[in-house]
């Protein structure tokens, strides 16, 4: 509130109270107004001191403000021209750079321009000269044929042949070169061979071998029953033949009572029944009690015990040859081959003994050998099931093994082992081996004369059958064939060649255990005669060969 305000408000309260006190009051008032009055004026011109100095100081703060700001300004203006020139400077050299490679890409393809049309104009006169020399070779190559046509119609008329004469007479001579080569050819091919491998297979069939001691014969089924005296054979004949047809009719077999004092004779083609009517008959002999009852009887027993025995028979080759997880049936059948013989080897036992040559050759050349056992130990299984299957003992094995689901590589040496089939597995060829060495051995195999002297035969036949032998020798009871061949008719390389094809016949036509070695022989002998006098002698030459 101001002191005119005041003033008039103490005017008025001195109105209303009256006469000379207002007046005191008035004088009073006015000398407050007074006061405050110069009071009033002190503040305002404090104040005013106060904003004029507020006002120097912002405006002093302001000019630093403004004098900073432009300092500031000015510096960040240096700063951002300094960076546009340098930046500037780098996009100038960058440029220039730029220009100097484009020029030096204009020089170098003005240079290869240049080249190329170098080039060009050195194609085009290339290609006018092959253009003339096409032309020339056209020429040469018409004179040329005329020449051939002359000089083919001269040698044609020299040498009195026609074309189709001297077209037969160039394929023989080629014919014949061509033969020689390749003659030299598989020579060098199988001396390669025999070189690297031959050592090693040796080795280990030797050790295979030397390793596997077995018996060197094998027990044989006998077909013969001694009979103390001619009583007894009575008594197994009967009478009027009832016992011995009761004896027939129960086994299966044919009783032979001939006139041979003490034998009867028992024919059958399985064996296994021929073992029961061994045993019965045998049982009865000693039994003496000899009725169709009694024969019903004891074969019924025998049977049982044979039947046993080829269980236990089984179960131990099993166990012998160290194969497993054989099907009972397999296992049954195996027993069988007890009672079977081949050339006189019992099959059983030559089983075995394949399953072990083949489980040793099989270690030795890093194959598995439980699963070369196994093909040895069945590879002959057909021998015992071909009485009632047709084919061979081969074929029939590998059918009967398929029937167990047997592993692959069974069925092929059983199928195979032979070469009926071809070897599609490495076990094949070691049944094979083991199968001949098994065979080969010393006293394993037997046969009659007659056969062996036919073999042998068979053998000289089919070596002298070739074009160019004059003899043929089988030695070492058919192991081998020494073949003697006429020197002017085969060369040395062709009795290579020779020897190879009468080894394949031999493979082809005949049935032979192990294996047969054909050695081609050839020689030439010159001999000269001296006689006295004055008669020089004539040098004759003759061909012989040594044995």
């Amino acid at each position: 509130m101001g002191p005119q305000s005041i003033l008039v408000i103490a005017a008025l309260d001195l109105t209303s109270m009256g006469g000379g006190g207002g007046a005191g009051l008035l004088i009073g008032a006015v000398l407050m107004w007074g006061v405050y009055r110069s009071r009033f004026q002190a503040a305002v011109t404090t104040q005013r001191l106060e904003n004029e100095k507020s006002i120097e100081e912002s405006r002093a703060k302001a000019r630093e403000i403004i004098a900073d700001a432009e300092a500031d300004a000015r510096r960040k203006l240096l700063e951002t021209m300094e960076r546009f020139e340098k930046e500037t400077a780098e996009t100038r050299n960058e440029l220039k750079n730029a220009e100097r490679r484009l020029e030096k890409r204009e020089d170098a393809l003005d240079k290869k321009m240049e080249v190329l049309n170098t080039k060009e104009r050195k194609i085009e006169v290339g290609e006018q000269r092959v253009a003339k020399l096409e032309k020339e070779l056209e020429g040469k190559h018409g004179q040329a044929d005329n020449l051939v046509a002359q000089q083919r119609e001269e040698l044609l008329r020299v040498a009195r042949l026609n074309p189709d004469e001297a077209r037969e007479m160039c394929l023989r001579r080629m014919e014949t070169e061509v033969s020689r080569d390749a003659d030299r050819m598989v020579e060098r091919i199988i001396t390669t061979a025999e070189e690297t491998s031959r050592e090693k297979a040796r080795n280990i069939v030797i050790q295979a071998i030397q390793r596997y001691a077995a018996e060197d014969t094998c027990e044989t089924v006998v077909a013969t029953i001694d009979v103390p005296s001619d009583d007894l054979k009575g008594r197994i004949i009967g009478r009027e033949g009832r016992n011995i047809r009761a004896f027939e009719k129960a086994t299966g077999v044919t009783v032979i009572v001939d006139d041979t004092p003490g034998v009867v004779a028992l024919s059958c083609h399985d064996p296994v029944r021929k073992e029961i009517a061994r045993v019965s008959l045998e049982r009865l002999t000693r039994d003496g009690r000899i009725h169709p009852a009694r024969i019903e009887e004891v074969v019924t027993e025998v049977t049982k015990e044979v039947e046993q025995r080829i269980v236990e028979a089984g179960r131990k080759a099993v166990i012998e040859a160290n194969v497993n997880g054989l099907q009972k049936k397999v296992v049954d059948t195996i027993g069988r081959m007890q009672f079977r013989t081949s050339y006189g080897q019992n099959v059983l036992r030559h089983s075995i003994e394949v399953a072990y040559l083949c489980g040793m050759m099989a270690d030795e050349l890093g194959l598995d050998g439980a699963l070369a056992r196994r093909c040895g130990l069945l590879h002959d299984i057909g021998k015992v099931l071909n009485h009632e299957m047709e084919g061979s003992h081969t074929k029939i094995g590998a059918e009967f093994m398929k029937r167990f689901n047997e592993h692959p590589a069974v069925i092929n040496a059983v199928a195979g082992h032979h070469g009926d089939v071809a070897a599609t597995h490495p076990y094949t060829p070691l049944v094979t081996a083991a199968d001949a060495i098994s065979a080969a051995r010393p006293g394993a195999r037997r046969e009659s004369y007659e056969r062996y002297a036919k073999r042998l035969a068979d053998l000289e036949g089919i070596a002298t059958g070739f074009t160019g032998v004059k003899q043929a020798y089988a030695i070492e009871a058919g192991r081998e064939v020494r073949v003697i061949i006429d020197a002017v008719r085969v060369d040395d390389r062709s009795s290579l060649r020779l020897a190879r094809d009468i080894a394949k016949k031999i493979e082809e036509t005949m049935t032979f255990p192990g294996e047969i070695k054909v050695t081609v022989m050839r020689e030439v002998r010159a001999t000269e005669f001296a006689i006295s006098g004055r008669v020089r002698g004539e040098e004759r030459i003759s061909v012989d060969e040594q044995i």
